[in-house]
């Protein structure tokens, strides 16, 4: 690319959008650190393209197209991220690799032979989430709205603390909801699957407080041994509850405990970190509440041998709200329109038939939590793992070409179905 912001990449020049050629400029951008070149060359590619985007005070790069009649049909929202993890991995184009299609053979995985079919594109970012970005960059790029407005709103933190997405949804103090909108398709790898809900992730540190004393001695509140029981409220926490109809049961582990300074002290305090993945309609407040009620009633049914100590329970500080769970009507349009594109642009592009289209939950906490309760679909080209292990995340990051392709046809599919002339 060339122009104001100074940076080499320059094979998306000219009114067509290639997605295949934006990936390949955008995985060689590294963005675990910063966000900053990448806001570039999307603002640029946006530019070029008279789209007229907007970076807003918290980073978010925001770009919107009015339909004749904004009124007559919803607000659809394509949103993803520009950021990715560390470390940096660099970009290179080539032949899947067996590992890279689960293990199985090139003639078994891809329904084409032609040149090119079972290309990769490996990188940091190749899946999570600038592969989700071409796409849906892609989809904005082409739409035409007869009705109700397209709005492409991305963010620069989800890999952190979502600060961004928090502060364009009205959920950081001081901000107001940017986006207002009906329905959002949130980018990220789903194998081209559209996903209708997700797990929420809690983190929270059961807090047990006694009192010191000499080990020799029959005295003080001993922390440390409260937390055989409050452990155990920990592990039957969720009998009895009802699983959700598309994510199943909530999940809750502990993962750190911590406690007592000397080997023959009475240890007052001990602390005990817990990961929470929850399922609607638990809040991360209410989720705390209902687990101090617990820990303090195993607490007292010990009777006198936990005399005298307190229990509390802390969420984690954290500048955004935690990413509760959300769930989306799988009967409900947007998921039909994004899945039947899918199968429509699995078949013209020669991917497996079985690859994509279906609707079913997304396997990690997302964004996606901030714009519930609106119905939200999470979609786009790549695996959070395969066969042969981690993707996304993962030294081993790849997105076939041809999904790139197939995703970035669906959302202008979907864009067409939700926003076109009834």
């Amino acid at each position: 690319m060339s122009g104001e912001s100074g940076s080499d990449f320059d094979s998306d020049i000219g009114p067509e959008f290639d997605p295949v050629s934006f990936l390949e400029d955008a995985v060689r951008i590294p963005s675990h650190e910063s966000v900053e070149e990448m806001r570039d060359f999307v603002v640029e590619t946006l530019d070029r393209r008279d789209a007229d985007p907007e970076v807003v005070a918290d980073g978010c790069v925001l770009a919107e197209k009015r339909s004749p009649a904004p009124e007559a049909g919803p607000h659809l929202v394509l949103n993803t991220h520009l950021d990715t993890v560390a470390p940096h991995v660099p970009f290179e184009r080539g032949e899947a690799r067996a590992d890279e299609r689960g293990g199985a053979a090139p003639s078994e995985s891809d329904a084409s032979d032609e040149p090119g079919a079972a290309d990769v594109i490996r990188g940091r970012g190749a899946c999570d989430a600038k592969g989700p970005l071409a796409a849906l960059l892609s989809g904005f790029l082409a739409a035409e709205p007869e009705r109700g407005r397209l709005t492409l709103a991305l963010t620069p933190d989800e890999e952190a603390l979502s600060l961004g997405a928090a502060a364009l949804t009205g959920r950081l103090p001081g901000t107001d909801d940017r986006l207002d909108g009906d329905l959002f398709l949130v980018g990220e790898p789903t194998g081209l699957d559209a996903c209708t809900a997700a797990k929420g992730r809690f983190q929270a540190t059961v807090e047990l407080s006694g009192t010191a004393a000499h080990a020799a001695e029959f005295a003080g509140a001993n922390a440390v041994a409260a937390a055989e029981d409050a452990l155990a409220a920990v592990r039957t926490f969720d009998d009895g509850a009802d699983a959700h109809p598309q994510l199943g049961p909530p999940k809750l582990t502990p993962t750190v405990v911590e406690g007592g300074t000397a080997t023959n002290q009475v240890p007052a305090d001990c602390a005990i970190t817990v990961d929470r993945r929850s399922v609607p309609p638990e809040s991360a407040e209410g989720f705390r509440s209902s687990l101090a009620e617990a820990v303090r009633e195993s607490l007292a049914d010990a009777a006198g041998d936990r005399d005298g100590v307190d229990a509390a329970v802390a969420l984690t500080d954290r500048e955004s709200p935690f990413l509760a769970a959300f769930a989306t009507d799988p009967d409900h349009e947007l998921v039909e329109a994004v899945a039947a594109g899918a199968r429509n642009a699995v078949d013209a592009v020669g991917l497996p038939a079985d690859r994509g289209g279906d609707a079913r939950p997304f396997g990690a906490a997302t964004e996606a939590s901030y714009f519930a309760p609106a119905p939200t679909v999470v979609f786009g080209p790549g695996d959070l793992a395969d066969d042969s292990g981690a993707v996304a995340h993962a030294e081993r990051e790849y997105v076939r070409v041809r999904e790139v392709e197939a995703a970035a046809a669906t959302v202008a599919d979907a864009v067409a179905a939700l926003l076109g002339d009834e």
